[in-house]
Order: C-alpha cells, then sequence, then structure tokens
C-alpha cells in the first residue's frame, strides 16, 4: 500500500508518547509499505531528526505552523463549538499544500494520529482513511480539570466538553478507528465505539538489548516528559508525599527524575544530592538502568504508559497505581505492584528492597509479561490488517 500518515507533532526525538508510537509504527510500516509523512510542528525541527526520519519511510514533508495564526485560529473557537487545539493545529493554506500531496500520489490509505489533524482530510471520501484515537483525549482534560482550580479548571472543563463532542463527531468521517487501550475505547462516546480496534503500544527488541555495566545507585526512578502535567504531578507527589514518609526508615532513599523539558516545578523538587533532575538524556535506558525500582503514582492521564513498558522491559519492579495499570493488565504482586495512597507506595518501596525474593520475581514476571505481550511488530501488524479489512461507511 501508498499510506499517506498525518502527526500533530513530529516524531523525533522520542520525549512524548504521541512521538514514539508515531515514530515506531511508520518503522514498521515502511518494511511493507510506501509512507508518505506529513507532520505538522510548532517548534524548530533539528536537521539530525530530519535524517532519522528519511530514513523511516519513503517522503517527507514537514509543515511548520505559523505562530501568529496558532493563537488566532485557537481563539477564534470561541464562536464554534470544536475544541481549541482543533484551531491551534490547524492552518488552511497547510490543508491545501496536503491536499495538493494527496491529489499527486493517489494513496491507497490516510492514516491520521490524533483527532488534532482529522480536520485536514475529513473531506476526502474516494481514499479509505483511519483515525487512531490514540488517548480519549476529552478524559484527560477532564482529569486535569479536577487538580486545578479557578479559570483554568473552567477552560480544561470546557475542553474536555468540547472534545467529547468532538471525538463524538468526527467518527463518522473515518472508515477505521484506533485506540491504544481498552479502557480509552470505552471512553469514546459514539454509539459504534465497539467497532474501535485496539493497537497497543509495543517494546522494540533493540530496546531491551541494553549491555552497557551501570550501578543501580538509585532506589527510585521515574521517567518521562517532565513539562506534561500529569508527570510533573506524579514527580512532585513521589518527593513530596511519598519521600518524607520513607526517609523516617531510610534516610539515604535516592530518587532519579529523568526526562525531557522538566517544568520549573520539577526543577525545584532537587531539594538535595539525593533527588536528581537530569533533564533530557541521550538514551532514556541509561536512566532505567541506575535505578533499583520504578515509582509511577499517576492519578491523571489516559493511555498505555510508555514508560512503564520500557521499565519492566528493562527488568525494574514497576509500583504504580490502578489507573495505570488498567491498560497494562499486569497482576498486582506477581508482575507488578498496584498502590492508591502515599502510605501504600512508601510501604511497597520498602518491601521490594528489603525482600530479594520478591524484588527478583517481580522484576522477572514484568519483564516476560511486557515482552511476550507489547511488541511493536505485532501491533502494527494489527493496524495493517485493519487497514485492508473491508471499509465501513465513512460519510
Amino acid at each position: 500500500m501508498k499510506i499517506v500518515v498525518l502527526l500533530s507533532r513530529f516524531p523525533y526525538p522520542l520525549e512524548k508518547g504521541d512521538k514514539l508510537r508515531a515514530y515506531h509504527q511508520i518503522k514498521e510500516l515502511t518494511k511493507r509499505h510506501e509512507v508518505i509523512l506529513c507532520s505538522l510542528t510548532d517548534t524548530k525541527i533539528e536537521q539530525a531528526w530530519v535524517k532519522e526520519l528519511q530514513n523511516c519511510c519513503t517522503e517527507l514533508h514537514i509543515f511548520k505552523l505559523k505562530k501568529p495564526l496558532i493563537y488566532w485560529n485557537a481563539l477564534k473557537q470561541v464562536l464554534t463549538n470544536k475544541p481549541y487545539q482543533m484551531g491551534y493545529f490547524f492552518q488552511r493554506s497547510i490543508q491545501q499544500k496536503i491536499g495538493r500531496i494527496i491529489k499527486n500520489a493517489q494513496p491507497d490509505h490516510i492514516y491520521c494520529q490524533l483527532v488534532r489533524t482529522t480536520e485536514y482530510v475529513k473531506n476526502i471520501h474516494d481514499i479509505p482513511k483511519t483515525l487512531d484515537y490514540m488517548d480519549a483525549l476529552s478524559k484527560g482534560m477532564h482529569r486535569r480539570a479536577e487538580i486545578t482550580t479557578g479559570i483554568k479548571k473552567k477552560l480544561f472543563l470546557i475542553e474536555g466538553k468540547r472534545l467529547a463532542e468532538y471525538e463524538n463527531r468526527i467518527f463518522d468521517y473515518f472508515n477505521h478507528h484506533t485506540i491504544i487501550s481498552e479502557q480509552d475505547k470505552a471512553l469514546i462516546n459514539h454509539p459504534q465505539k465497539d467497532q474501535i480496534k485496539v493497537i497497543e503500544n509495543g517494546i522494540s527488541a533493540e530496546f531491551s538489548n541494553y549491555d552497557k555495566a551501570v550501578e543501580r545507585s538509585f532506589d527510585i526512578v521515574f521517567t518521562g516528559n517532565m513539562n506534561y502535567p500529569p508527570n510533573v504531578e506524579c514527580a512532585e507527589y513521589i518527593v513530596n508525599e511519598i519521600y518524607p514518609i520513607l526517609k523516617k526508615s531510610r534516610p539515604e532513599t535516592r530518587i532519579l527524575l529523568s526526562g525531557a523539558s522538566p517544568h520549573q516545578r520539577v526543577s525545584a523538587l532537587a531539594l538535595d544530592d539525593k533527588i536528581v533532575v537530569t533533564g533530557w538524556v541521550e538514551d532514556i535506558r541509561d536512566s532505567y538502568a541506575q535505578g533499583k525500582l520504578f515509582l509511577a503514582p499517576l492519578f491523571i492521564g489516559t493511555g498505555l504508559q510508555n514508560k512503564l513498558l520500557e521499565a519492566m522491559a528493562m527488568g525494574l519492579p514497576a509500583i504504580t497505581t490502578p489507573l495505570a495499570n488498567n491498560a497494562l493488565k499486569a497482576v498486582h504482586g506477581d508482575s507488578v505492584i498496584i498502590a492508591n495512597k502515599a502510605d501504600d507506595f512508601a510501604s511497597a518501596v520498602i518491601d521490594l528492597l528489603d525482600n530479594t525474593e520478591k524484588w527478583n520475581l517481580i522484576s522477572k514476571n514484568g519483564q516476560e509479561l511486557v515482552n511476550s505481550t507489547f511488541d511493536w511488530a505485532k501491533s502494527v501488524e494489527k493496524l495493517e490488517t485493519l487497514m485492508q479489512s473491508k471499509l465501513t461507511k465513512a460519510d
């Protein structure tokens, strides 16, 4: 097949979940198909990143969103019922360019990641289209509203409501639909949401093939894009709620917070030499390798957490919340530890650090679960099968 892939962000470097998903899907699809990548961006793209993607696709087209139009188009959504982010990511001149690329290429399929990109191609009806919702973005907005106040809370609630309505409306413009987990699928408010295919994320063989000799010098590791609100909240919870409990019995406890673009609230958590905030690291596996445990008290956010897959693939026992484990489906006490309160997280950390047999059990079973269940090649094979299957009607 010849496939046009439309993304709202350039899929490299891999510091965000949507980038990681798109990058690995494109790499797998290109092994058997022609992939024409059309990527929006609101940031500067390094030439090294461009070269990385040129090796992964047949054609690469990058469209820089014009800053004045970003904010003007987002503001104009006050007069519509569309989500503000639809205005943020949509520019008419780019739509015309993408339209010309599609007309000239005559692709067999169009693949859109996230509802943010759908305005560009929703009215193309003569080419089969697949929408990857990825996450239930509307639910993510509502969860963010739950933990904030004032004007931010009001804006998140408005955007959450608009996203929920848009996720419903846009369904009928596409022939096929995918999403990252069953729990996100259940949150899409459409009468035919049972047609949505769950396409999980995965772990590449290259990721698990890590052979550096690194000392496990940190008791706790947490990774992620450290400017993303759920990750900021998580880092603060670790340091402000769990760490004080741990210090009472284990004052030597060391914490590593690792990931790109740390928010000032995250940087401020480096209170002493026992808490390290790294910022961007070239190979995130170096951070996992330095840890004894992976701690992820995630109370907001949706989807399947790549950070959990990566940590477990590296053999790190993971402690997380029921919310984060819903998509992972690991078994408490066997391949993961589940907790919901600071005291319980602290107790789980101490238990695993003091109990070598239990540490080995969770490490081994967690690694086996991820390696046997979450694989990019198998995941993209499911996506290919869907794209090539009998079409449903797109209005």
